[in-house]
């Protein structure tokens, strides 16, 4: 169920609550059981926490012969970060009584990052691969231990967190900190456009998107990073901007560094399995949750949802959110170029595989004896076929029927919207004949072809 809905609307995303406490530093004040809304800050009853993110493709210097970050600089910047999160929670009003005693006694912030797919572009890294992992990981790791630093710094200056008596820090650490957890993966979906950069740690959405504000206006927005990389490099045209606009892929622009049009990968381009892992080689080196979304084309299937979510409780992940494009009909950012967002689609359907995999159900309707065949391949529900028995009946509605559900199928309609069209479909024949034929469980041919979807479908 939930798999299915998320295919179909994005929500929900999952939190896996039993790795969440796994660390909760506090675990003596009880069990964490949500989280905030966009998943990164797992929280325990009226707690706060102060977030904050530090735009890593700032710390990128490309003036040497190879390009690295400025690791002295960013560790500079966490330390500076980390005393300014602190003083924010005593410079704060907070609305709640308990939240206010809360947010003082375990002084949770939350430092972070954004901009990382554009640093990983301007180092020559492709966001799809294992030097990106590897160089997402001794990032985050950096960040982790430089902010762990600044926190004891901080509590030989000021005391520890009022509730670290008892804490893992106390028990299991042994160590005197001024802040219960101290690193956070948000979205930074509004302050990475002010900063001007790709929002956390997700791949570029698309090289031009369009973004939709509250009152329903739209504007189209170039990549920061391909912005910068263009006009530095003096081959951002207009000729070139149109191209973009009109969705020309990369490689077919003449102007384009070619080794630039490699590494310039989205997010619909990055394959499930890379978003994870990315998003794994954070979660390891960071104390509270990280927030990120696994972007899928329109025609991803339910089975690639289920495939995620298992892939990142796997990998440790505390939570994981997808969202299928175009599932929601007020989308706020979409990618630019010719793709039609419009409810309404062309769909073709994909090859028939060499060999499909099934079972064939048998049915009594008024046509006599029905035998059903449902076959899968690895994306899912494929194709049915339907056989009657001698005795005849409506054959050629059934065949009609059923290529219709098998091209319904390869094109990536969802098996549900079909079994509920089918389902209950009555027929005349099937119904007289049902009054004095127990046998007949069914009311229809079609109703018949529903069934054995549903349960080929539930096996699935």
């Amino acid at each position: 169920m939930i798999v299915r809905n998320a295919h179909a609307t994005g929500e929900p995303g999952v939190c896996y609550i039993d790795r969440v406490n796994e660390d909760n530093p506090i675990p003596c004040l009880g069990k964490i059981e949500a989280t905030n809304p966009c998943g990164e800050q797992p929280l325990l009853p009226f707690e706060a926490c102060t977030l904050g993110s530090i735009n890593v493709a700032k710390f990128v210097n490309t003036g040497d012969s190879k390009a690295d970050l400025d690791w002295s600089g960013l560790a500079k910047t966490v330390s500076l970060a980390v005393r300014f999160l602190d003083d924010t929670i005593d410079a704060s009003n907070y609305p709640i009584t308990d939240t206010a005693r809360l947010a003082q006694a375990n002084r949770k912030i939350g430092l972070g990052i954004m901009g990382f797919a554009d640093a990983i572009i301007l180092l020559g890294i492709r966001y799809d691969s294992k030097n990106a992992v590897s160089f997402a990981s001794k990032l985050c790791s950096f960040i982790q231990k430089q902010a762990h630093q600044a926190n004891q710094e901080l509590a030989r200056e000021r005391g520890c967190f009022p509730n670290w008596e008892g804490s893992v820090w106390d028990k299991k650490h042994h160590r005197p900190v001024r802040n219960a957890a101290v690193t956070t993966i948000a979205p930074t979906g509004s302050i990475s456009l002010i900063a001007g950069c790709n929002g956390g740690i997700e791949p570029i959405f698309s090289i031009v998107s369009k973004r939709k504000t509250l009152d329903d206006r739209e504007f189209v927005q170039l990549s920061p990073v391909v912005e910068k990389l263009g006009v530095e490099g003096r081959w951002l045209s207009d000729s070139v901007r149109n191209s973009l606009s009109q969705g020309v892929s990369l490689k077919d622009i003449a102007e384009m560094p070619k080794g630039l049009a490699e590494i310039l990968v989205t997010a619909h381009e990055t394959s499930p399995e890379w978003h994870v892992c990315i998003q794994a080689a954070f979660q390891k080196h960071v104390y509270n949750a990280v927030s990120k979304t696994v972007n899928l084309p329109f025609r991803a299937t339910v089975r690639v949802i289920d495939r995620v979510y298992r892939l990142a409780f796997q990998l440790g992940c505390k939570g994981i959110t997808v969202y299928r494009d175009g599932s929601r009909n007020n989308q706020v950012i979409t990618t630019g170029g010719k793709i039609d967002m419009s409810p309404y689609r062309k769909l073709t359907p994909i090859p028939r595989p060499y060999r499909t995999q099934g079972e064939t159900f048998k049915f009594r309707t008024g046509c006599e004896t029905l035998f059903v065949t449902v076959n899968s391949d690895d994306q899912g529900l494929c194709e049915v076929f339907a056989n009657l028995g001698k005795a005849g009946g409506c054959a050629a509605q059934t065949e009609a029927t059923c290529r219709t559900i098998s091209i319904s199928l390869r094109s990536g309609v969802d098996p549900k919207e079909l079994i509920e069209q089918l389902k209950n479909i009555r027929c005349p024949s099937t119904m007289v004949r049902k009054k004095t034929n127990k046998d007949i469980k069914r009311v229809s041919c079609a109703d018949a072809i529903a069934a054995a979807m549903e349960e080929a479908w539930g096996e699935n």
